[in-house]
């Protein structure tokens, strides 16, 4: 018997019930039943044993054996709640298990009546703790009666250690590209219709990984299919090597089993999920030599990304156009913030078009790339137009300006001469414009970040792009010379849309709700006036997105709605926009039933009224979702949004307590419990809120939450979001990592730490251990102090995730902890 000695008074002692046993201000067994007999005591509890002389201190010896001792119980689970565990865990699985489509294609036949769609699809594996990707693809037939049909392979094939794939334009050839996680050549393959055609090893002195992160990413295949352009890291500068006589001159990369390496001079990375990247260069490699040759003229200061080829042009030179980011003294975080300076480029390629005929070219000239957008802040996403004459390219100018992360986006265009010479003087013109504040129900402006590799109806001028309208997204026509804008998609039933490719005049897309799982959709174009009735819209059937019945029946009882927030104390705004309702994503149970409050990061984000896993998986459990896109939020305008820099902590805290009085007010929801959830700055409003309103909320949880800004600053990769959120945008240049007291003290009050001393909600922290963005010591000191208060809460770190912790494992207990946590607390 293992036993476990505790030093009582013997002074509290008489028969009945008492809470005995308290360490460090907790009990460890409450109202525990005794008897005196004599000078002994008898517990009514078959591991406790205690003898007391008279005057003498208690002497307790407790049983720890036993089948209810920790020992037997799994670290951080609740044995009382072990059951919601194991039926919970269930649940979960089965969501987790649905699959998402990270890219489409589609290839037209020569009759233009049949096409060939091709996705590459993801599913989360929780056993390999990994996304699994794999290939599928439809044979579609376009009838005369205006509808089609989809024949679909008979089974996948799994893309085992591919980092992407790429088809050529005309969709004979396929770039696989195979990333190596050690120092490894990187390994590009060429295939064909049955075959692998060409396979090439591209040594680390050549280059690093070639970036498929989806930002910095650009792969673009030439005309003629013979040269590719692609994105990858330059390679690793030199660092000195010493051996037992101390440095070794000469040094190389070269492994000696006699020499070590140093580590040399720190070098900045772009922060967040770029551990490891330095430095993205442009490379291009002919598909006939094997040759790779990177692009000269790029400045060093310059990381270079979004690569295209240029309309060939006189002398059969052929020139890239790039995105250029400017990093002269310090590289701040480049995930998920759209405030980075960025123009575009020209660079001649290392290659000229005759290559296959006459053999390679050297001496290109080492010319400086143009910079084709200097009258602009921010230039991204390089697409042109199909006659060639037009270079359309997206803007986040608004967040550049503002210091705001990200804002409403802007849709440019350059005028592409024959002869192919640009220079700086080249006039940009307006496509989409930033849009301030729109009227109700009217287009609230662009807020898009990427476009698709082929945007373009056949009449040249007409791109499709998604877009988010408020709290929905929506699928957009934009014709590029007249600036007109049409939502094409239906307005009802309520939904999210999703443009994955266009199949000639035809669309295909995905459309989903809180209650509704992803259903692919295929739009035919009826008529040639572009506008939301030019399209016959067809549920299309697919094995992609099968869900079990279970998750069926769990969505089946739910209903949503998008509810407007009229702002209190409107007369206080500055700016029109701000003054303007905001909207909330309302899931409903049943009226009684508890419900969480859902609050996305950012700021500058937005919750859309679409499917996500988690949010069903926390309304299967019979929660209702209030889901509150606060002023700040994308989707409703750039006063809107601005209104909340310089005001986080108040505006948007007193925005979602609004939000959560509105509907109870309405009747819509009585919970007798509430409980909130958010990430990030969503994590920063959860624990702001169970500070400035403790006795509101029964539940929280907080995932890589901002509590304490004075700590975050000199710390996160994003110092200046610190300044320009708690200060306004005057502050987005004249930030400090080594602020004042002055400066410290503000962001203090700024913080949830602020309010600490109030906190009594239960709350349960996910930290991820290697987040740059929010350090974990940010919500450690934070849950560190409740614990000392004696609040009750939880702890779980994640030692290998970063701020999204959105690994298939780590997801996966993240939120079957929040399902047990709130279950324990709310119902």
């Amino acid at each position: 018997m293992a036993t476990l000695l505790f030093h009582l008074s013997s002074s509290i002692f008489s028969n009945g019930s008492v809470n005995l046993l308290q360490i460090q201000n907790r009990p460890l067994l409450s109202h525990l039943n005794y008897t005196i007999i004599h000078r002994r005591i008898s517990l009514h509890h078959p591991h406790l044993f205690l003898s007391i002389s008279k005057g003498l201190p208690v002497i307790l010896a407790m049983d720890v054996s036993g089948p209810d001792s920790r020992k037997d119980s799994p670290l951080g689970v609740d044995m009382a709640m072990e059951e919601e565990y194991v039926s919970l865990s269930k649940l979960l699985q089965d969501f987790t298990s649905i699959c998402s489509i990270d890219r489409t294609w589609t290839f037209s036949s020569e009759n233009g009546n049949e096409s060939t769609a091709m996705f590459l699809v993801s599913q989360p594996n929780l056993i390999a703790n990994k996304r699994k990707k794999f290939i599928t693809s439809a044979h579609i037939s376009k009838g005369s009666t205006k509808g089609a049909s989809f024949q679909w392979s008979p089974f996948p094939v799994e893309m085992t250690g591919v980092s992407t794939i790429v088809p050529s334009p005309s969709g004979s050839k396929l770039l696989v590209v195979r990333n190596s996680d050690d120092d490894s050549p990187t390994q590009l393959e060429i295939w064909g219709h049955c075959q692998l055609e060409r396979e090439f090893q591209i040594a680390q002195s050549i280059h690093g990984s070639v970036y498929t992160d989806g930002w910095f990413e650009g792969i673009s295949w030439n005309v003629e299919e013979c040269l590719i352009a692609y994105v990858a890291e330059v390679p690793a500068p030199l660092k000195p090597t010493f051996n037992s006589n101390g440095y070794k001159k000469g040094s190389s990369n070269e492994k000696d089993s006699c020499s070590w390496k140093g580590q040399g001079e720190f070098e900045e990375e772009w922060g967040e999920t770029y551990v490891g990247k330095r430095q993205p260069g442009i490379f291009v490699i002919n598909l006939e030599s094997g040759e790779v040759r990177d692009v000269k003229g790029i400045s060093k200061c310059l990381s270079a990304g979004q690569v295209v080829w240029a309309p060939q042009v006189e002398g059969n030179d052929q020139y890239l156009v790039f995105v250029g980011w400017s990093a002269d003294k310090r590289k701040l975080g480049m995930k998920y913030c759209y405030n980075r300076p960025c123009a575009l480029y020209l660079a001649k390629s290392p290659f000229y078009h005759e290559a296959r005929e006459t053999g390679l070219k050297d001496n290109v000239g080492d010319l400086p790339a143009c910079n084709l957008t200097p009258s602009i802040s921010s230039a991204f996403h390089p697409q042109f137009s199909p006659d060639r004459k037009y270079l359309l390219f997206l803007s986040c100018k608004t967040s550049v300006d503002s210091g705001a992360h990200s804002a409403t986006n802007s849709l440019h265009r350059l005028d592409w001469p024959t002869n192919g010479k640009l220079d700086s003087s080249t006039a940009v013109y307006d496509v989409i414009p930033v849009i301030m504040n729109s009227e109700e129900g009217s287009f609230p402006g662009l807020y898009c970040l990427h476009l698709l590799k082929n945007p373009w109806l056949s009449d040249g001028c007409t791109m499709v792009l998604t877009s988010i309208w408020g709290s929905v997204e929506v699928i957009i026509a934009v014709n590029i010379l007249s600036g007109n804008v049409s939502c094409v998609n239906p307005i009802k039933p309520i939904s999210s849309w999703n443009v994955l490719a266009l199949d000639g005049d035809n669309i295909l897309a995905v459309s989903s709700s809180p209650v509704n799982v992803l259903q692919m959709k295929y739009g035919l174009l009826i008529e040639k006036s572009i506008g939301s009735d030019s399209w016959s819209w067809l549920d299309i059937s697919n094995p992609i997105f099968k869900y079990s019945e279970k998750v069926e029946k769990s969505l089946s009882a739910i209903k949503f709605s998008i509810i407007k927030i009229p702002v209190k104390d409107s007369s206080f705004c500055k700016t029109k926009g701000a003054a303007r309702p905001y909207e909330a994503i309302f899931v409903s149970s049943t009226p009684t039933s508890p419900l969480i409050v859902i609050l996305h990061g950012g700021p500058h984000s937005v919750s859309l009224a679409s499917f996500t896993k988690s949010s069903a998986f926390l309304s299967s459990l019979g929660f209702n979702l209030l889901i509150v896109n606060y002023r700040g939020s994308l989707g409703f305008g750039e006063e809107a949004l601005q209104s909340l820099l310089g005001n986080i902590g108040s505006q948007d805290v007193n925005d979602v307590l609004s939000a959560i009085d509105h509907v109870i007010d309405s009747g819509i929801t009585n919970p007798s419990k509430i409980a909130v959830l958010g990430g990030s700055h969503g994590g920063f409003l959860t624990t702001h809120l169970i500070g400035q309103a403790p006795d509101r909320f029964a539940a929280a949880a907080a995932r890589n939450p901002v509590c304490n800004l004075a700590l975050m600053v000199g710390t996160t990769d994003i110092p200046e979001w610190c300044y320009v959120e708690s200060c306004g945008t005057a502050w987005k240049d004249n930030y400090s990592e080594a602020p004042s007291m002055e400066h410290l003290s503000l962001f203090h009050s700024k913080s949830p730490i602020s309010h600490i001393f109030k906190v009594k909600t239960p709350t349960l922290f996910l930290l991820g251990a290697h987040d740059r963005r929010v350090p974990i010591t940010n919500g450690l000191q934070y849950a560190r102090e409740l614990k000392e208060m004696g609040v009750d809460c939880k702890i779980i770190t994640f030692p290998n995730d970063v701020h999204g912790i959105d690994r298939p494992q780590s997801d996966f207990e993240s939120f079957l902890n929040i399902g047990v946590w709130f279950k324990k607390y709310c119902t």
